[in-house]
């Protein structure tokens, strides 16, 4: 017997009002998506990679280096928690929906998160604008780094350029 089909979608203010309960809770177009509490891996990979980054950050005048819990807004209802971002210069605010959506975002890949990752999350990044988006995989000791580009190539005429004809 298949689950019932669930035509609910979820809202930004429902997820906020879910329990703090150890649980990563993420919204993106109505989905919700929820991982357990990272491993000391994955932690130990974001405290290095913001050390790493954050001075880059401060003498470029970037902005400032953060990590979650966030409870990101990037614009319409989502609801975004990445494991660490750059949020450009702006001015102090209380609310995380009054900053602009971030310059640099970086996810830490762990089996329970890999779906997510490189897929919903990756898509709902780039079309809010994202420039940076790193998915950092430690198992492969790997860096995919994904930037919005309005790239074409004609490839008939690129094979007809590379083979002479």
């Amino acid at each position: 017997m298949g689950m019932p089909e669930t035509t609910d979608r979820w809202t930004r203010e429902r997820v906020l009002a879910l329990p703090d309960d150890g649980n990563r809770y993420e919204l993106f177009d109505g989905q919700l998506l929820v991982t357990p509490a990272p491993g000391a891996p994955h932690q130990m990979a974001v405290a290095f990679l913001q050390q790493t980054i954050a001075p880059y950050v401060t003498s470029q005048k970037l902005g400032w280096t953060f990590t979650s819990p966030a409870d990101l807004h990037l614009g319409g209802d989502q609801l975004s928690q990445p494991d660490l971002f750059v949020m450009p210069h702006v001015p102090a605010s209380r609310d995380w929906a009054d900053f602009p959506n971030p310059i640099l975002v970086v996810e830490i890949l762990s089996p329970s998160s890999a779906r997510f990752d490189r897929l919903i999350k990756r898509r709902r990044f780039q079309r809010a604008g994202i420039p940076e988006y790193w998915i950092v995989d430690l198992d492969t000791r790997t860096v995919e780094r994904w930037r919005p580009a309005e790239l074409a190539i004609d490839l008939p005429t690129f094979f007809a350029e590379v083979w002479g004809y």
